[in-house]
């Protein structure tokens, strides 16, 4: 990339504390992102999720993050104090969680916790942090967003619950945003809105975005790039126009696991994994092992 990146991460490293000893989430991790957007892939407990809560610092206190780099820009996220991250997170990196049921306060209204989000970061009135929220419940396609502030989270449907998510980690204006699994509880049709708006929101406000997602096919066509992740190691990186030509391959499994629609399949193909792509160098420009 020509321009300077937003986010800059060499050899990150997280590990968990557990009974038998140290076990490892991240192994080495190094990439960047500009104002572009970034697919991160990988099975369940590949680490993808890690890495937004490790750039965050919001892994439990069991988790060890080490990394000879982690920076937004000019900033040491690696070394900085509390009191600097609480100015970060949300205002210059916001992180969409998978379940609205699970990241929204079940006692708030959604409009009361989205002004929250805005009143923290920008100091405003209640009255403009209101007409704030108001304007991004429009903006994220939210119909009668008056009547929609007032509820509860329990009292909006799935779609409308992630759209509040995506509404309330924007409305800081962030320069970069996590969205970790941000359509997978959703049917089809509001998946694919759901993405038009966040390209409309990217493309506006001239954000980066990291998206982490199972969806080869989604990533392929929405992303600019992709990382995949096999148990906390960087197999390959690409251009996501590329990806059905991976060279890697665990890629190349992912791949071949994706259920076809256009002729019958008995079984699905089981993924092989090879103990030694943990251990030996990868050139990370080819996306295969040396």
């Amino acid at each position: 990339m020509n321009q300077k990146p937003l986010l800059t991460v060499e050899d990150l490293h997280v590990a968990y504390q557990g009974r038998s000893g140290p076990v490892p989430a991240l192994r080495g991790l190094s990439f960047s992102v500009g104002r572009e957007r970034l697919g991160i892939v990988g099975e369940s407990g590949s680490g993808k999720s890690t890495i937004g809560l490790a750039i965050l610092h919001l892994l439990p206190h069991t988790a060890r993050v080490t990394a000879k780099q982690l920076r937004l820009q000019d900033t040491d996220l690696l070394n900085a104090s509390e009191r600097t991250l609480r100015t970060i997170r949300g205002r210059r990196i916001s992180m969409v969680l998978q379940d609205p049921k699970y990241s929204l306060n079940p006692v708030m209204t959604v409009g009361r916790q989205i002004a929250e989000s805005y009143r923290e970061h920008t100091r405003a009135s209640t009255r403009e942090a209101t007409r704030k929220t108001l304007e991004m419940l429009e903006a994220v396609r939210i119909r009668d967003p008056d009547r929609v502030f007032q509820l509860y989270p329990h009292e909006v449907s799935g779609g409308m619950g992630q759209r509040v998510m995506i509404a309330m980690m924007l409305i800081p204006e962030p320069e970069l945003l996590i969205a970790d699994e941000p359509t997978s509880a959703l049917d089809v049709t509001v998946q694919a809105q759901l993405l038009v708006l966040i390209d409309e929101l990217l493309q506006r406000r001239r954000m980066g975005l990291i998206l982490i997602s199972h969806n080869l096919n989604l990533v392929a066509s929405f992303c600019d790039r992709v990382l995949v992740l096999y148990a906390g190691r960087l197999m390959e990186s690409l251009k996501a126009s590329e990806l059905s030509s991976a060279r890697h391959p665990y890629t190349q499994g992912l791949l071949a696991c994706r259920p076809l629609i256009d002729r019958a399949q008995l079984e699905l193909p089981q993924l092989c994994r090879d103990p030694s792509w943990l251990d030996g160098p990868i050139d990370y420009r080819r996306g295969v092992g040396a």
